[in-house]
C-alpha cells in the first residue's frame, strides 16, 4: 500500500519545497506534492514553484519568522540547484 512518504518521495521535489507549496496554497501535503510535480512538467511550472517559494520568504520576512524565512531560502536555494529551468524566462 502506498502511504504518504511514498508519495512525497516520488516526487522532484525536497519536503521543505512542498511544505512551501502547501503553506502557499493552503493545501495539505499530499496535494501539495501531487500539485509541485504537476507544475515541473508544465510550461512556465518550475517558475510558478519558485514563485511560490519567494512569496512565503516575503511572507516570512514581514511576519519577522527569520528561521522559517532562511529555511525557505535554503529550499530556494536547493530548489534552483535542482531545476535551473526555473531560471530560463522568469520574468
Amino acid at each position: 500500500m502506498i502511504n504518504e512518504n511514498d508519495i512525497l518521495d516520488m516526487t522532484g521535489l525536497t519536503r521543505a519545497q512542498i511544505d512551501a507549496i502547501a503553506a502557499h496554497e493552503h493545501i495539505d501535503i499530499v496535494s501539495a506534492a501531487e500539485m509541485g510535480e504537476y507544475l515541473l512538467h508544465i510550461h512556465h511550472g518550475p517558475q510558478r514553484v519558485q514563485a511560490m517559494i519567494c512569496d512565503d520568504i516575503a511572507e516570512a520576512l514581514h511576519a519577522d519568522d527569520l528561521p522559517r524565512a532562511r529555511g525557505l531560502y535554503v529550499a530556494l536555494k536547493t530548489f534552483l540547484a535542482d531545476h535551473p529551468e526555473a531560471l530560463r524566462g522568469n520574468g
